[in-house]
């Protein structure tokens, strides 16, 4: 069974920032894609950054030199710098990850660490 685990969401004030972090654990081969996206309420879910195993990346572009996204490919973790916050940022954010896990390739999610940017 694999299982993202989230962490790092909380209140700031606009200007701040918050690191988020996400592991993967369980049956796991390899993961080739990981990233993280966010839903706002009353919003569909967006993207926000993607990061291959190799490291090439990509961003959405309300996010451009504000969040920053690396991972550890030996810990099976991915994590989000965010700085520069803004209140329009406010949402839930969800780890994802492309995973070769014993049971075969599928997309696993995280259950979501929300964060609240006040103005």
């Amino acid at each position: 069974q694999v299982q993202l685990v989230e962490s790092g969401g909380g209140l700031v004030q606009a200007g701040g920032s918050l690191r988020l972090s996400c592991g993967a654990s369980g049956s796991i081969l390899v993961i080739s894609v990981m990233g993280w996206y966010r839903q706002a309420p009353g919003k569909q879910r967006e993207l926000v950054a993607t990061i291959m195993r190799g490291g090439s990346i990509n961003y959405a572009d309300s996010v451009k030199g504000r969040f920053s996204i690396s991972r550890e490919n030996a810990k099976n973790t991915v994590y989000l710098q965010m700085n520069s916050l803004k209140p329009e940022d406010t949402a839930v954010y969800y780890c994802n990850a492309r995973i070769v896990s014993t049971q075969g390739l599928r997309d696993y999610w995280g259950q979501g660490t929300p964060v609240t940017v006040s103005s």
